[in-house]
């Protein structure tokens, strides 16, 4: 359902920019904003990684550490990415007390998860497995390449907008519209973003579900996401609050530990979510946190 409706959104985006530049730009507006937009996304994702980790302060754990709990990480998410039938992704830690977990990169060949050092202080290892599972599902689904694409549309859509200033649309007699321009300038942006918050949204339900699989228990990301908005609440992320546009990135809104289902979050409401994983669970006949017998859904037991 969600893939479905991600589907249906970029769509309904696509729509959105080709009426807009035919009202501001004609096809020739409509397709230098679409270039210009798409090289700029294009090289971002490319080298999203490199990007978000160096601005987010992200350290790569050695395989060789002596850090106790760094290599039980490393081991867990490598345990993950081979139920997931995933390549072993690069594994980061971020020194912050607020517990909060991420991936990036631009296909599974060259991902990277990340965790907070709050992550791994506060949750269980069980916990802890379920958000991973959760970013590998990211990694799996190609979440960042949609994204991507939802940016590179959004951008062009605004844009075409800021054309509307200049160029405003014209009647079918060449008269310019400048109430019309007014509205496109001001409508059209917030159309494109509310948009790419529902996608981000819908993003967020189908990694949950995929990880829920993965890890074997919907519980453990059920009892972390609830643990998570508390700590993101309690506690600051300055690297999220430096670079407040890479928020959406996180498994829970690090600026505020809220994010409800309305049109101006990123991120589900974790009652929600834990709702929907919980009523997983019991389609999967999981009825504890603790780690479970074989469910009817993944390949095999975590562990």
């Amino acid at each position: 359902m969600g893939t479905a409706k991600t589907f249906i959104l970029l769509a309904a985006m696509t729509a959105m920019f080709v009426a807009i530049g035919y009202l501001v730009g004609g096809s020739a507006g409509m397709i230098i904003a679409f270039v210009v937009a798409a090289g700029m996304n294009v090289f971002a994702w490319w080298n999203s990684d490199k990007i978000v980790l160096r601005m987010q302060g992200a350290k790569e754990v050695p395989e060789d550490t002596t850090n106790p709990m760094l290599r039980a990480f490393r081991q867990d998410v490598a345990r993950l990415a081979d139920r997931a039938g995933l390549p072993q992704p690069k594994v980061y830690i971020i020194d912050t007390p607020q517990p909060n977990a991420f991936a990036t990169g631009r296909n599974p060949q060259n991902a990277a998860v990340a965790a907070t050092t709050g992550l791994l202080n506060v949750l269980t290892r069980e916990e802890t497995a379920g958000v991973m599972a959760h970013e590998l599902a990211h990694v799996q689904n190609r979440d960042t390449l949609t994204m991507t694409v939802t940016a590179t549309l959004a951008g062009a859509i605004g844009m075409l907008a800021n054309f509307a200033l200049f160029f405003g649309p014209r009647d079918s007699e060449g008269r310019s519209n400048p109430i019309l321009g007014i509205a496109i300038m001001i409508l059209a942006p917030l159309a494109a973003g509310l948009v790419q918050m529902a996608i981000s949204r819908s993003r967020e339900y189908e990694a949950d579900a995929r990880g829920a699989e993965i890890c074997g228990n919907p519980l453990w990301l059920a009892s972390a996401l609830e643990k998570i908005e508390r700590g993101a609440r309690a506690q600051i992320n300055p690297y999220a609050e430096r670079a407040p546009a890479m928020a959406h990135m996180y498994i829970s809104n690090p600026l505020n530990g809220r994010g409800p289902d309305n049109l101006f979050s990123t991120h589900p409401s974790t009652a929600n979510r834990v709702e929907a994983l919980r009523r997983m669970a019991g389609e999967m006949g999981v009825s504890s946190i603790r780690p479970a017998e074989t469910p009817r859904r993944t390949a095999g037991p975590w562990g």
